[in-house]
């Protein structure tokens, strides 16, 4: 009877279970119908619109939502049409915003098969081959590096960047006929541009200084272009290092040994660039600045290197103001105190001059300029 019970109760639970499965087993299943190449592509669009009124551009990657999924649904519409340039473009652009870059190539080379004559593509493609350039620059692959900057080029003939980044790369590569060439014709393209005949010079003659001193002079010059100025001191100290007879790589770094008062290396960078053939008279005068910095203080020497710029460029007023400054970061500086006279002189103001002639023949008597021109200025003459 036990058991006689025990199955009965169970039988409404079978019931259920019989009925529950028929149910399942007959109810018509609720399918969301697919969308269409069109509908996708709005989706794409009105999310890639979302984002980029809602997200800064900094957090602008694939993602973060609302990106990914438009760019899903333009990977969709483009699946769904893949001749369709809107879509193509579409996609192109969305890859191009959060710099995914491989896929954004794809999407505007496939693009550009339709459109060949889009300029406005073309300038976006090329942008996306300079990234992908700059990213392979960046993690030492100097074989990928020049195709991108090439394709770059290609897609953009006058973009001057692409150029430049693709000479940099043939230069540290060794290739240094394909670098002189390429800033050929970046000096064409941007005249006015003054580290292209620089670095075209640096070119012609890489072969003297091979192409481990080559390499770290260029690596260098992009330390300062993102403002590491102690990377690219080390960077040309190590050109040099590869090179003795690198004379820009000297000058380069005695003049950023200055700029972070690094004064020994200063001393050390000039010191090895007068002894060069080619070494001209304003690498003898760095030297004697950085010797009389051992002297007075690389503060005043700075305020007068600053101050001498200026005199050069044809700034008087500021200059002197430099010189003077120079005087009272220390008050036995000779030279300065005598350029001071110079300035005051020229303006004719001849009680200053004289006075600060005064102090320049007084600190240093074998001075027989300034001695000559004390008498003038104190003469009102």
């Amino acid at each position: 009877m036990k058991i006689k019970k025990m199955f009965s109760a169970s039988l409404p639970l079978l019931a259920a279970l019989s009925l529950g499965l028929a149910s399942a087993q007959t109810a018509p299943a609720v399918v969301a119908a697919p969308m269409s190449a069109a509908e996708a592509a709005q989706k794409a669009s009105d999310l890639a619109a979302q984002a980029r009124s809602t997200l800064p551009k900094a957090d602008w990657n694939i993602d973060r939502t609302p990106w990914k999924q438009a760019a899903a649904a333009a990977d969709q519409a483009v699946n769904a049409e893949p001749n369709n340039p809107d879509y193509l473009q579409l996609r192109a652009n969305i890859y191009t915003d959060v710099g995914f870059w491989k896929q954004a190539e794809r999407s505007w080379d496939t693009y550009l098969t339709l459109k060949p004559d889009d300029n406005a593509a073309r300038i976006k493609a090329a942008s996306v081959q300079y990234n992908m350039g700059y990213a392979a620059y960046s993690r030492g692959d100097l074989v990928s590096a020049p195709m991108f900057f090439a394709k770059c080029n290609q897609l953009q003939p006058s973009d001057v960047a692409c150029v430049i980044w693709n000479a940099r790369v043939a230069l540290e590569g060794g290739d240094y006929a394909g670098a002189t060439a390429l800033y050929q014709q970046a000096a064409q393209l941007a005249p006015t541009d003054k580290t292209v005949p620089y670095f075209l010079q640096i070119a012609q003659n890489a072969g003297k200084y091979g192409p481990a001193a080559t390499t770290a002079f260029s690596r260098a010059y992009e330390a300062l272009d993102k403002g590491n100025k102690a990377k690219a001191l080390t960077l040309y100290q190590q050109a040099t290092a590869a090179a003795p007879n690198f004379l820009t790589a000297w000058r380069e770094q005695g003049r950023l040994a200055l700029e972070l008062g690094n004064l020994p290396a200063a001393t050390a960078a000039y010191t090895a660039a007068v002894t060069l053939p080619e070494a001209s008279a304003a690498d003898k005068y760095n030297l004697s600045v950085v010797q009389e910095a051992q002297q007075v203080g690389l503060p005043a020497t700075q305020a007068f290197r600053a101050a001498y710029t200026k005199y050069t460029s044809g700034d008087k007023a500021g200059a002197e103001a430099g010189f003077v400054q120079a005087t009272q970061l220390s008050p036995k500086y000779a030279k300065a105190w005598a350029w001071a006279g110079r300035l005051a002189y020229e303006r004719q103001a001849y009680p200053v001059a004289a006075s600060a002639y005064g102090q320049a023949a007084a600190l240093d008597p074998n001075d027989k300029t300034s001695a000559y021109y004390l008498k003038l200025a104190q003469q009102g003459k």
